[in-house]
């Protein structure tokens, strides 16, 4: 067994390397140094932050009205969402979070900012607008499984005023509270222009800033010169009009490759549903399989994978570190229903337990 030095935020990270099965060992204290990194760090998220609803009830029966469920309603809920979430994710770990957003000047915009300040994240960034409502995603759920979904929205791209205001705000907060990693979170609410993706990640370079992308295929190739490109398989292949059903080590490889030529980034990390995630930084490439689980529910586990990416990797620079704990906690927040943020205890135990 080798060993090897990660320098990692004023101490050091030893990793064991076992050639035998291929596989690299941190050290349990060294989580939990990793772990109180994590609070100092500064993370800006920018996106489209959305209010998630959750009615709960029973269907007893059948509507004479139509043939539909009734559902009586016994519980509802508001939780974060969107690049709320992704914010929550990365608050939950104790990192320093601000968000960054345009909802509407209403009362779901009202609550999702009193929800995001009671976490502990600074909302100055958040622009509210006479010109578009607050995304709201109604789910409703019946023994634990989710019966509809009614989404309230406006996804017109932002006017160049709000533009301004938003960038403004993205600027002053880099230049004075100089984050470690910007997140974008792109849900094709509109919030993500051309020009605000374009000149928040012109401001980041300029900075020295890191960048970290979830994108969707509206801007996907609007993404330049990020640090961290995360889609999922299907948004990948949607991009590229590939064909491939089922993507092994050299397909993907093959698709960093064209992802570099088109974005000019550095690394590629692409989640491939129940296989678990692939990445590749420079010639270091590697599928890590996902871990054994009860799903309950996939919602927001996008959200939780990027948000802890952008972490591990503002703490540590380590590709792998990075890919390893951002799938074993995917994983964690879908055997919980509905949206949620990821436990630092449990992904803490977990890591220490299956990166061993």
């Amino acid at each position: 067994m080798s060993i090897g030095i990660l320098p990692l935020g004023g101490f050091f990270l030893p990793l064991f390397y076992c050639p035998e099965n291929n596989t690299v060992f941190w050290g349990m204290e060294d989580f939990k140094k990793l772990f109180t990194t994590f609070t100092t760090i500064k993370a800006g998220v920018i996106g489209d932050i959305m209010l998630d609803t959750y009615m709960w009830g029973k269907v007893e029966r059948i509507s004479p009205e139509a043939p539909v469920p009734i559902v009586s309603v016994s519980k509802k809920d508001h939780r974060i969402g969107g690049a709320g979430n992704v914010a929550l994710n990365c608050r939950s770990l104790g990192a320093q979070v601000a968000q960054f957003s345009v909802t509407g000047n209403d009362e779901d915009g009202k609550m999702l900012v009193a929800m995001l300040n009671e976490k502990g994240i600074k909302t100055n960034g958040i622009i509210s607008s006479d010109s578009r409502i607050t995304t709201n995603k109604t789910r409703v759920i019946s023994r634990n499984q989710q019966m509809m979904r009614l989404d309230t929205e406006i996804t017109a791209p932002l006017t160049t005023m709000e533009e301004d205001s938003l960038l403004a705000q993205l600027s002053h907060y880099i230049t004075n509270e100089k984050p470690a990693i910007i997140i974008f979170e792109d849900y094709n609410k509109g919030v993500l222009t051309e020009r605000v993706i374009s000149e928040a990640i012109r401001m980041c370079r300029a900075n020295q800033v890191l960048t970290a992308v979830d994108p969707k295929r509206m801007h996907f190739f609007t993404y330049r010169g990020v640090n961290i490109f995360k889609p999922n398989l299907k948004e990948v292949k949607e991009a590229l009009n590939l064909l491939l059903a089922d993507a092994e080590l050299t397909q993907l490889q093959t698709i960093h490759s064209e992802l570099l030529r088109l974005l000019d980034h550095q690394v590629s990390f692409i989640t491939l549903s129940e296989k678990g995630v692939f990445y590749q930084d420079g010639t270091d490439a590697r599928i890590i399989s996902s871990h054994i689980r009860d799903i309950a529910d996939v919602s927001g586990a996008g959200d939780t994978v990027i948000a802890v990416a952008a972490l591990v990797y503002a703490a540590t620079k380590n590709t792998r570190l990075m890919a390893e704990m951002a799938n074993i906690a995917g994983g964690l927040v879908c055997e919980e229903v509905g949206t949620v943020a990821i436990s630092r205890d449990k992904l803490l135990h977990e890591c220490e337990a299956l990166l061993q």
